[in-house]
């Protein structure tokens, strides 16, 4: 179980996938390139950066979830990319066309993100630059906030609150029941899944915890869960709010895992934007890495309490 659970299935990248994302950028008016950076151990990452004609100077980071690559989230770059945010769309370690034998679901991954934020900053200098991710993707870019606290705002649908609480939820999963079948009598399958990752591969999964990172950070963060997720239920939501009173929640109703843009695309739209454009975040972060702040900042109105409340609610 933990052999497998640290080997995902691999989604390769298709000729066919490479023509779509072409074809995107095509009908965009958008600039497609090709990224890539080393991480600490000497893995290659690889990624898509897409430029939109009508640039709004923002950039935003989108991380696909398990057993996924970067196509997985060419639904969220066209939505980005026509309010003129540039979008950089990575291909996780052990995932896609990027190296590396092991997903750690954001043990390594964190620091992965905190690179390819760098890479923005030096390569295209946005004014600001904002995270998205899913299942898998969004809890590494909550644990990312640990290691890269300049992020203008990050938006989050369907991460796990830790790595234990997720495992508790699979053992039951089989058999149609709780975390408590987990919590309880599968529990010493657990914890020894834990100790052998640790005794084979070195790693501590009990640190693979989003609702740690959520609770020390200041980066404004918005949380998506659908309210019929029955992969990761949204119970794992409630848990990373109740670490950090300033996080943001939108429970999707009859959404399930990821479904929000599928279920609700006008509200998504609107509630994700909406969260991107707030001038509190965009002043935060511009001068968090020390960018200029130009004259695409004058352009956006204060958000309201009303609008926030709006986001979440």
């Amino acid at each position: 179980m933990a052999d497998g659970t640290l080997h995902p299935a691999l989604r390769s990248l298709t000729r066919a996938d490479e023509t779509k994302m072409r074809e995107i950028a095509r009908q965009l008016n958008a600039d497609l390139e090709n990224a890539s950076i080393t991480t600490a151990d000497s893995i290659t990452l690889h990624a898509r950066s897409i430029y939109p004609g009508s640039a709004n100077g923002d950039a935003v980071i989108l991380l696909h979830g398990l057993a996924d690559n970067r196509i997985g989230m060419t639904g969220y770059a066209q939505l980005l990319l026509a309010h003129g945010f540039a979008v950089l769309l990575p291909d996780a370690r052990a995932h896609g066309a990027s190296g590396g034998q092991l997903a750690t679901y954001g043990l390594f991954e964190r620091d992965d993100i905190r690179k390819w934020f760098e890479f923005l900053v030096t390569q295209t200098h946005p004014h600001c630059i904002f995270g998205f991710g899913e299942s898998m993707g969004a809890a590494e870019l909550l644990q990312s906030l640990s290691v890269e606290p300049h992020f203008c705002a990050v938006a989050a649908e369907s991460s796990f609150s830790s790595f234990r609480e997720i495992a508790y939820d699979r053992m039951g999963q089989p058999f149609h029941l709780g975390p408590w079948f987990g919590f309880t009598l599968l529990r010493p399958v657990v914890e020894f899944a834990f100790l052998y990752v640790r005794w084979k591969h070195g790693f501590d999964m009990q640190q693979v915890a989003p609702e740690n990172s959520v609770a020390a950070t200041t980066v404004p963060v918005f949380l998506i869960h659908g309210q019929v997720d029955s992969n990761i239920p949204v119970r794992h939501a409630h848990r990373i709010q109740s670490r950090n009173p300033s996080v943001a929640l939108w429970e999707v109703p009859a959404a399930g895992h990821c479904g929000a843009i599928s279920e609700a695309p006008g509200d998504f739209e609107l509630r994700l934007i909406a969260w991107f454009s707030s001038t509190s975040h965009v002043a935060t972060a511009a001068s968090a890495v020390g960018l200029e702040t130009d004259t695409r900042a004058a352009g956006r109105r204060p958000m309201t309490n009303d609008a926030q409340l709006a986001i979440a609610h």
